[in-house]
């Protein structure tokens, strides 16, 4: 089995958890295989008080087929 890291970077207005979810569902519109998915590196832009965006890294891995 050979795997393969696809680093990713995904945005949402509504949580961190829904922008590694578009992460995971925009990757999986062209790779095959997806086994898992690391969330790295949180962030946020602020606007009038507010979280405006939530932000994040993620490595996908996936395996490569033979």
């Amino acid at each position: 089995m050979l795997l393969k890291v696809l680093e990713i970077l995904s945005s949402s207005t509504t949580s961190w958890e829904d922008a590694a979810q578009q992460a995971v569902q925009e990757a999986s519109k062209t790779v095959r295989g997806i086994r898992s998915v690391n969330v790295q590196n949180f962030s946020a832009t602020v606007e009038d008080g507010a979280i405006k965006e939530y932000r994040l890294n993620c490595k996908v891995t996936f395996e490569i087929e033979n």
